[in-house]
C-alpha cells in the first residue's frame, strides 16, 4: 500500500511545516525541505494554503526551483511564474528538458515567453521553438528533442566510444536511435544489444528495423495507449516524411494518464484537472459560476416541464411526492452507461463497428432492471395510496425513462465526440437534461391520461 503511506507521509509533513512556520522556525522549515525530492516539494506546495506556500517557495533552494516547478499544476505554475521578469525565469528553468521548459513557456504571457526564448542560444531555442510549434496535446507537444543517433554503417565499437564521450544521457535512453544523412529513422539500436554484440559488429546487422515510430500529430492519448500495449520505455517521433523529430519518454505518458484520468473525473463537476485546491475565494468563484449557470438553465427546462402539467399535480397532489422517484432512477441508470462509454472511448474501445452491439446490450439491460425495479416501485407505490392507477402509471414511467437513460448514456458521448465536444465534461449535464425531462413527461403525461 505505497500510496497510502506516501500520502501519510506527505500529510504529516505538510502538518509539521505548517506548525513550524507558524512558530517561525524557518531554519527548521529549510532543512526539512533538503531532505524531500523535488516531487515531494511540490506536493507540499500545492497541499499548502497560500499564505505557507509562498514562505516554502522562498525557502527552496535556487538551483531546485526548476525541477520543483516542472510538477506543480498548471494554475500554480502561472501564479509563480506571472511574479517573475523573463531572466528570472531563464535562471529558474536552466538544464531542464526541452519539453518540460516548452510546457512552462506555454504558461507565460507571450511577450515574457518570446524574451525568454531570446535569452537562450540558437540550438536551445530552435530546439524549444519546434515543441511550441505543436499542440500540446500531440505526439509533437509531448516529445523530448534530445535524443542520440548513429548511423548504420558504424560498428558496435564504434557507438560504445561515442557514447563514452558524453557525460551523461538523456534521461530514459533505453534505444540509440538510426538515421540516415537526412535524419530519415532507420531502425533503433536497443542498448541491451550493444552491450551484448561482437565490437566488429556493423549497426545494420544489430539494428532493429521493425520499428513503431510515431507520427507527430497523433494525438497525446493515442500515445499513451501504443506505450500501455507495446510496454515502451521510449519511443521516436517523425514527420510525415519519416524524419526523427524526438522521442517520448514514459515520464512524459505516465502524465498523460494522469492528466487524462483527472480530467475525466474533474469535467464531471465541471471542474478543471489543473485547478489550484488552495486558490483564492473569488477566483474559484469565478471558474464555477459558469458551470452553475449551465446546470440552471438545464433544471428550468425539467421545471418547464413540470409546469405543463401543473393542473395534473393539483389535482393528484401526490404525483409530487412520487415523481422525483422516476427522474432519479433514469438519472442513476444513465450514469452508469455514460460512464463506461466515455471511459471506452478514452481506453480506444469503441468504433462503428462494435458501437451497436453495445447500444443493443445496454438497451437489454435497461429493460430487465426496468421490468424489476419499476415492479418493486409499483408495490411500494400501491402500498402507500392504495390506488392501483398509479402503480402503473409509475411503472411504465419508470421503464421507460431507464430505456432512454440508456439510450442517452450510449450515444451522447458518441455524439458528443463527433462534434469535437468533450463527452466527459458535457455529457453528464446533456444527461441529466434528458432523463429529468423524460421522466417528468413520462410520468406526468400518463397521470394526466388516468386521472383527467
Amino acid at each position: 500500500m505505497p500510496t497510502i503511506v506516501d500520502s501519510k507521509f506527505h500529510t504529516d509533513r505538510t502538518l509539521e511545516l505548517s506548525q513550524a512556520i507558524d512558530r517561525g522556525s524557518l531554519f527548521q522549515v529549510r532543512q526539512m525541505i533538503k531532505t524531500l525530492p523535488t516531487a515531494g516539494i511540490a506536493h507540499l506546495l500545492e497541499s499548502s494554503p497560500p499564505k505557507t506556500r509562498s514562505v516554502l517557495w522562498q525557502l527552496i533552494d535556487k538551483e531546485s526551483e526548476g525541477e520543483v516547478i516542472q510538477y506543480l499544476n498548471e494554475d500554480l505554475q502561472s501564479e509563480i511564474l506571472s511574479e517573475l521578469d523573463a531572466k528570472e525565469v531563464v535562471e529558474l528553468t536552466e538544464g531542464l528538458e526541452t519539453d518540460d521548459l516548452a510546457d512552462i513557456l506555454q504558461q507565460l504571457p507571450s511577450q515574457i515567453a518570446q524574451e525568454v526564448l531570446d535569452a537562450m542560444d540558437q540550438q536551445d531555442r530552435q530546439r524549444v521553438e519546434k515543441i511550441l510549434s505543436y499542440d500540446e496535446d500531440t505526439a509533437g507537444g509531448l516529445m523530448n528533442t534530445d535524443s542520440i543517433t548513429v548511423r548504420r554503417n558504424h560498428t558496435v565499437e564504434l557507438v560504445l566510444r561515442y557514447l563514452r564521450r558524453h557525460q551523461t544521457l538523456p534521461e530514459m535512453t533505453d534505444n540509440i536511435l538510426v538515421v540516415n544523412r537526412d535524419d530519415e529513422l532507420l531502425g533503433i539500436l536497443p542498448l541491451k544489444d550493444i552491450l551484448v554484440s561482437d565490437p566488429n559488429t556493423s549497426v545494420r546487422d544489430v539494428m532493429r528495423k521493425d520499428i513503431n515510430a510515431i507520427p507527430v500529430d497523433m494525438e497525446a492519448t493515442e500515445v499513451a495507449y501504443l506505450f500501455e500495449q507495446h510496454d515502451w520505455v521510449s519511443a521516436p517521433v517523425v514527420d510525415i516524411s519519416g524524419k526523427l523529430l524526438g522521442r517520448i519518454t514514459i515520464d512524459d505518458v505516465v502524465d498523460v494518464i494522469r492528466d487524462t484520468a483527472e480530467h475525466s473525473l474533474m469535467s464531471m463537476a465541471g471542474l478543471d484537472e489543473e485547478d489550484d485546491t488552495f486558490a483564492p475565494v473569488l477566483k474559484t468563484a469565478r471558474r464555477r459560476a459558469l458551470w452553475l449557470g449551465v446546470n440552471l438553465l438545464t433544471a428550468i427546462f425539467a421545471s418547464l416541464v413540470i409546469y405543463t402539467f401543473q393542473e395534473t399535480i393539483d389535482k393528484v397532489v401526490y404525483l409530487a411526492i412520487l415523481m422525483p422517484i422516476v427522474a432519479n432512477m433514469g438519472g442513476v441508470a444513465g450514469t452508469q452507461t455514460l460512464t463506461l462509454v466515455i471511459r471506452s472511448l478514452a481506453l480506444g474501445h469503441i468504433s462503428p463497428s462494435n458501437s451497436r452491439w453495445l447500444l443493443v446490450r445496454e438497451l437489454g439491460v435497461a429493460t430487465i432492471n426496468g421490468i424489476i425495479w419499476a415492479s418493486l416501485i409499483a408495490v411500494i407505490a400501491f402500498i402507500w395510496y392504495q390506488d392501483s392507477r398509479i402503480s402503473y402509471i409509475i411503472a411504465t414511467a419508470t421503464i421507460i425513462n431507464l430505456i432512454t437513460a440508456a439510450l442517452a448514456g450510449a450515444y451522447l458521448p458518441l455524439f458528443l465526440k463527433k462534434i469535437k465536444i468533450d463527452p466527459a465534461l458535457a455529457g453528464s449535464v446533456a444527461l441529466t437534461t434528458v432523463t429529468d425531462s423524460v421522466g417528468f413527461l413520462a410520468f406526468l403525461g400518463l397521470a394526466k391520461i388516468f386521472y383527467i
